[in-house]
């Protein structure tokens, strides 16, 4: 963006210099700018589709704040927030998301639970996912440093319709974890059934 982005909603008790100060601070200069290129497309992204800019800035620049924490800190917070015991079995991939909502809460001092929610479902969505929710799914997966096969056909889906987008990006993942043997995470599942299945896929 050309111009700064001033925040004025008080969602955080930071400017947007403040918090990208502390992002670079908490992660390697590869996830840094992977996360500035995510807050530039979520802001592309709500323009798009009529959802509030500051949201979609802090939504993107947060989602992975928890991504390059200790393994312990999140098993740590499942044991002492009481959260489902499953999570145990599943690693970063999945608790930098779902856990990790939780360490932009207690240190960022975001509460907006919209905003919470877009981080914990950024990598294995929801069955409902408001507007916020679904910019931060895709721009994560669309973002410009992104190159695999298909993006580019999710970049258009999502660039013509978003809740589409959605759809594509769960069928693919779902595909992808399958073909490699990967364990799914049963909320993917719930995504698919809610966003692919139910909707007659892509």
């Amino acid at each position: 963006m050309n111009e700064e982005l001033i925040y004025q909603q008080h969602l955080i008790p930071n400017t947007r210099l403040e918090l990208i100060s502390i992002l670079k601070g908490a992660l390697s200069k590869t996830r840094f700018e992977h996360v500035l290129r995510v807050e530039q497309t979520a802001i592309k992204l709500a323009k798009l589709n009529d959802v509030d800019i500051e949201k979609a800035s802090l939504a993107g620049l947060v989602h992975d704040y928890a991504k390059q924490r200790p393994d312990q800190d999140f098993i740590t917070i499942i044991n002492e927030n009481k959260m489902d015991p499953d999570l145990l079995n599943y690693s970063n991939a999945i608790w930098h998301g779902v856990v990790g909502a939780e360490l932009v809460k207690q240190e960022l001092n975001i509460w907006d639970e919209d905003i919470l929610n877009a981080v914990r479902h950024h990598t294995t969505g929801a069955a409902v996912m408001s507007k916020l929710e679904q910019v931060i799914y895709m721009a994560d997966y669309i973002e410009p440093g992104r190159e695999f096969p298909g993006v580019e056909t999710a970049r258009d889906v999502t660039k013509a319709n978003l809740s589409a987008g959605v759809s594509y990006q769960t069928k693919q993942t779902l595909q992808y974890l399958i073909e490699h043997n990967k364990a799914v995470y049963p909320e993917t599942i719930t995504t698919y059934n809610a966003w692919v299945a139910d909707n007659g896929g892509i």
